[in-house]
């Protein structure tokens, strides 16, 4: 189903044609990363195939607020209940017309089996050589176990109607607990500025 502007219902994985040519991602050098995706700047914008081959951009969900969330690997336990929260929280989600997009370099093959183990109803793309994590902070130096190592770093971007930044979580800590982190702070932002 699309999520085109002023669509608020379904899953929010826009369409395009399987054989079209992505558009260059663009966006910040791999080292400018984090600092691309300061509070009220436009984020860097992607173009990467879902589970079903079909290439999904940023632009497709201009109009809408949509939380793209980056993490290691499909079905590894963290993972797991970082996707299983989203979709626990999804009718939440879309009630607040708030789209869903899950990052990590696998492939489709394996995006295509664990949105289908789990029930997941919302988009998983496919960043397999990480250009689009490098721009958007989401790929460097960690330290696992001690020891520093290059990988994906667990993080999300709320991006709003506009495109821009509204909120970056950098590193995420704990994956069970961030969806309904990231709810919250939709919901507390929305309030103070009816307010406002």
């Amino acid at each position: 189903m699309s999520a085109r502007r002023g669509d608020r219902s379904g899953s929010g994985s826009p369409r395009s044609k399987p054989g079209a040519a992505p558009k260059p991602a663009g966006g910040a050098p791999a080292k400018a990363g984090r600092a691309a995706l300061a509070e009220g700047r436009p984020a860097p914008g992607f173009a990467l195939p879902d589970a079903a081959g079909n290439q999904v951009r940023l632009e497709d969900f201009r109009g809408r607020d949509v939380v793209v969330y980056f993490y290691p690997r499909d079905s590894s336990p963290g993972c797991t209940k970082e996707a299983c929260g989203f979709r626990d929280l999804w009718a939440e989600l879309q009630r607040a017309g708030v789209a869903v997009v899950g990052i990590s370099p696998d492939g489709v093959a394996s995006h295509a089996k664990f949105a289908a183990q789990h029930r997941l109803p919302f988009p998983l793309l496919s960043d397999p050589d990480r250009k689009v994590m490098t721009q958007w902070g989401a790929w460097g130096e960690k330290t696992m176990y001690g020891r520093k190592t290059m990988g994906v770093i667990r993080s999300t971007v709320w991006v709003d109607p506009d495109g821009l930044v509204r909120r970056h979580w950098p590193r995420v800590a704990d994956a069970a607990r961030h969806p309904a982190e990231v709810l919250e702070a939709i919901r507390s932002q929305r309030a103070g500025a009816s307010r406002g």
